[in-house]
Parts: structure tokens; C-alpha cells; sequence
């Protein structure tokens, strides 16, 4: 009786799950190679039909289980859900994706390069296009992911891919005039994370920006764009007896405002902080922060309008860089040089 039942199973048809294990990648991997073969290395696709013969996997499951050709989704690959600064790119792309008939499907990174590089690949056999913001992944893992399925990418330029980014070079010559016109000399930067793109741009604008209007600059971090960030910058500020700080977002910047509290340094008494971007949290605050306003709504949109249209031309990637404007909002977080600084 024991003899029959093993006859029997082994005489069953091998599964994906088998040959995924067996050919070392994912069941979806397995499922492309069969049924999208150009969205898989010629290598890897090779071994997994050899595998699959091997073990004898019938491979007209794969395409009754295929999905269709439109799933009418677009996946929006974000690095943190609970950082203010998506919340509107989401609605942005949320909202003009809804007036085309696709659905959003948004994954979150958690700031992670390892987490990014699963979702991608467990995401993209199910994605009509893809929109991915502020990416930790290298530019040839971009152009890569772009080959698979229309991609764009927001907050970041990578060659060879079309990308909608903010004018972060304007937008940090009007915070570092404006502080420059209320008597500030001395201004530190506070990095972000050292793998972002933007924090490179800004940090680069930051240096050319005082070098062209006279000023001494310094440099604190990086430290992660959180609050905490902010609070771990801030136990280092005043070193260089700067006057001024502007940091790599609004959450740093808050986290500045509070380290320096608890160490009894007045804003703007004391020391002007300018953040970046503008969200909703830079107004909530005491002091409200004078930010430098991204159009994070307008990044959303373009984001889902581009990759719409690669997908009617049938086109997976198009260079192109379109450049949204920035502004600097004032508010209560800046004031003039003291007498006595």
C-alpha cells in the first residue's frame, strides 16, 4: 500500500514551486521564463528549461495561470510610507492613474536597498508600469528593472531613463539667498542619507551656491531623513559656530528644532533652520519652519502621465528629464543675524 502511494507521487508532474527551488530563483521567475521569456536573462531562462525538463514540469500550467496582457495596475515603489513627503506624490499619482483607469498598487521600501531589490522582483510580472521615487537601487539595477516593464523614475536622474525630478539647484540658492539677506555668513548643511541622489544634488547646490554668494559653508551627517536624524545632527551644531542650518528635509529639520530646544538654543533667535519640500508637518510646528517647497502632487502626476505614455507607445523606457520648479516658503523658523552674533 506504501509502495502504490509513492509510485504514485512520483509519477505527478513536477510543480513550479519545485523547479523554483531546484533552479534556485522565484516561482515568478519560472513563470516569465516560460511564458515571457524576453523578460528573463537568456542564462537564467536556459537553465530553468533545462531544469523543468529534468523534472518533467508541464509547462501548459504556467499559461493557464498567466495573467492577462493589462492588469490595469501601476505599481508606485516608495521608501517610507510614513514620511510626509510621499503622502501627496501618492495622491498625485493615485488621482491621475484613477482618470485613466489603471489602479495604484504602492510598496514600501522602509529605506531598505535589499527590500526594494524583493519588491521589484516580486512585483513586476504582475505591473503594467511602474513609477519608483527617491530609488536606493544603482542605475544599472534601474535600467535593468526598466527592460521588464515601462518604468520612471521620480527624485532621482538616471541616464537613459525618462525621470521628473525638482530643480533642487534653484531651490537651494533661494534659501541660501534669503538667509544671506537676513545677515547669515556662516551656514551648515545637515546631510541625509548618503545613498540618496537628492541629498548629492542638494549638498552639491548647497557648496556652489556659497561659494557664489560669499559665504562659509559646513556639513553635518549624513543622518537618516527622520526626526531622530534630526535630533542626532543637532548635538553638533553650533561646532562651527555657523548662524544657520537648512537640512536635507522638513523631519530633519524638525528634529533639529527639538535638539536645539532641549540644549536651550533659541529659533531664530539663536540660529536660523531652513527644511526642504514643504510638507504638511513643516507648518505644524513651533516654530513653523521656512521650507523650500517641492511640487510633490505634480511629481505624482507627471510620474503616472509618463509612464501611461510609454505604455500606449509601447515603449519600456524613453531618456528624458523633466525638471519641476521649487519656491522657498518663509515662515517663522528664519530671522536676521542678532547684534551680538
Amino acid at each position: 500500500m506504501a509502495q502504490g502511494k509513492d509510485d504514485q507521487s512520483q509519477s505527478r508532474p513536477a510543480t513550479i514551486y519545485q523547479v523554483a527551488e531546484a533552479a534556485g530563483v522565484s516561482p515568478s521567475t519560472v513563470s516569465r521564463a516560460f511564458s515571457r521569456p524576453g523578460r528573463v536573462s537568456d542564462q537564467t531562462a536556459a537553465k530553468i528549461h533545462r531544469i523543468a525538463a529534468e523534472l518533467g514540469y508541464r509547462t501548459e500550467a504556467v499559461f493557464r495561470a498567466e495573467r492577462p496582457v493589462r492588469t490595469k495596475m501601476i505599481g508606485l515603489l516608495i521608501g517610507d510610507v510614513t514620511n510626509p513627503f510621499y503622502f501627496n506624490i501618492i495622491r498625485g499619482a493615485e488621482v491621475t492613474a484613477a482618470k485613466a483607469g489603471f489602479s495604484i498598487v504602492l510598496a514600501d521600501s522602509q529605506e531598505s536597498t535589499e527590500r526594494e531589490g524583493t519588491l521589484l522582483e516580486r512585483s513586476l510580472p504582475v505591473l503594467d508600469g511602474l513609477v519608483i521615487v527617491a530609488s536606493r537601487q544603482s542605475d544599472t539595477a534601474l535600467r535593468g528593472v526598466s527592460k521588464k516593464v515601462p518604468t520612471v523614475v521620480l527624485n532621482r536622474h538616471v541616464t537613459g531613463l525618462p525621470c521628473v525630478t525638482s530643480d533642487n539647484a534653484r531651490g537651494m540658492r533661494r534659501a541660501l539667498e534669503h538667509l544671506g539677506e537676513l545677515g547669515h555668513r556662516r551656514i551648515a548643511y545637515v546631510a541625509g542619507p548618503e545613498a540618496s541622489w537628492v541629498d548629492g544634488m542638494r549638498w552639491r547646490a548647497f557648496r556652489d551656491a556659497c561659494s557664489e554668494l560669499g559665504l562659509d559653508d559646513f556639513r553635518y551627517g549624513p543622518v537618516h531623513p527622520t526626526v531622530r536624524g534630526g535630533l542626532t545632527a543637532s548635538r553638533d551644531i553650533g561646532n562651527h559656530r555657523e548662524t544657520a542650518v537648512v537640512c536635507y528635509n522638513d523631519l530633519v529639520a524638525i528634529g533639529v528644532l527639538r535638539g536645539l530646544a532641549q540644549r536651550g538654543i533659541s529659533v531664530p533667535g539663536d540660529l536660523s533652520v531652513v527644511g526642504f519640500d514643504n510638507t504638511f508637518a513643516s507648518d505644524l510646528v513651533t516654530p513653523a519652519i521656512t521650507t523650500v517647497a517641492s511640487p510633490l502632487r505634480q511629481l505624482g502626476e507627471e510620474g503616472v502621465r509618463t509612464v501611461l505614455a510609454l505604455m500606449k507607445s509601447h515603449q519600456t523606457a524613453v531618456p528624458g528629464l523633466a525638471t519641476m520648479p521649487m519656491e522657498l516658503v518663509v515662515r517663522e523658523s528664519t530671522g536676521p543675524l542678532s547684534s551680538g552674533q
